[in-house]
């Protein structure tokens, strides 16, 4: 193993060389132990967390790109994830406490969490690896899984989405001029159709362009767009069930144009430089 390879792969994995039975301590002691299935010694394989039987170091690349991939993911599903939650949970903690109702009701709230948990888990973990994954630093075993980059766009979304549905909570009916209960379908809708938007910016965490490699991801495309349709269909046609009300064209405007907001304001709080851990 040369140098530089070494060093691009410290504090991720160890190989064996031709001694391999010496490199076993090294092995357990790294975060990914690995070893050549060929000429590797069993001493080291029992010490790898993986094995490349044929010796194609080649794998290795493959291994830590997928390795990245994943962690990314799970990292966008975390963060797409405390937005929805937190908004939900300020926005009926807020009403309940100012006049004893919410807007949410526990049916509706059990429908987004099924439709966000799973729909939603689905679609921000299908993204295939690229090449820039291999630009990143490695990621240590002790380091947050939230990051500042995460945080930084966490509280920007999440303090626009509360604020929007508070505004809709004690304003909505005199500006709608609305009945109650269509005005917390508003607010259901609005709340589910910012998710819808703000899946897209999850795909990103740092990065402007969230629509880079969206043609290559069909399985996101589809769950997005099964997402809106389920959406339409519990407010225009389960009303007793989902305790909705029909919406009129420019009502649905409105809650579109709301999710939509979240599009530029995920661009903008991406300026927002984030001062890294060394």
């Amino acid at each position: 193993m040369t140098d530089s390879i070494s060093e691009y792969l410290i504090s991720e994995l160890s190989t064996n060389g031709a001694d391999g039975t010496n490199d076993a301590p090294a092995i357990k002691e790294a975060d990914i132990g690995l070893s050549m299935g060929i000429k590797g010694t069993e001493v080291a394989k029992e010490s790898s967390y993986i094995v490349i039987f044929d010796d194609n170091f080649s794998y290795v690349v493959t291994v830590i790109k997928w390795g990245r991939c994943v962690y990314k993911n799970i990292q966008k599903f975390i963060q797409f994830q405390l937005i929805v939650n937190v908004a939900a949970l300020v926005i009926n903690f807020v009403a309940a406490v100012s006049s004893c109702k919410v807007p949410l009701t526990a049916v509706q709230l059990l429908l987004v969490n099924l439709i966000m948990d799973t729909l939603g888990a689905l679609a921000l973990a299908t993204k295939e690896p690229t090449d820039d994954l291999m630009k990143m630093p490695p990621v240590g075993r002790v380091e947050p899984l939230i990051t500042r980059v995460m945080w930084r766009n966490l509280i920007s979304q999440a303090l626009y989405q509360v604020m929007m549905l508070l505004v809709l909570e004690f304003r909505g009916r005199s500006i709608f001029d609305v009945t109650e209960k269509v005005k917390n379908t508003i607010i259901f809708n609005s709340f589910v159709l910012y998710q819808v938007f703000n899946e897209f910016n999850a795909r990103e965490l740092e990065k402007k362009n969230i629509f880079k490699g969206l043609g290559k991801n069909t399985l996101f495309i589809v769950i997005v767009s099964l997402t809106v349709v389920l959406q339409l269909v519990m407010v225009e046609f389960l009303k007793k069930f989902a305790n909705t009300e029909r919406l009129t064209w420019e009502q649905w405007d409105v809650c579109v144009s709301i999710g939509a907001l979240s599009w530029p304001i995920g661009v903008l709080v991406k300026c927002i430089p984030v001062e890294r851990k060394k």
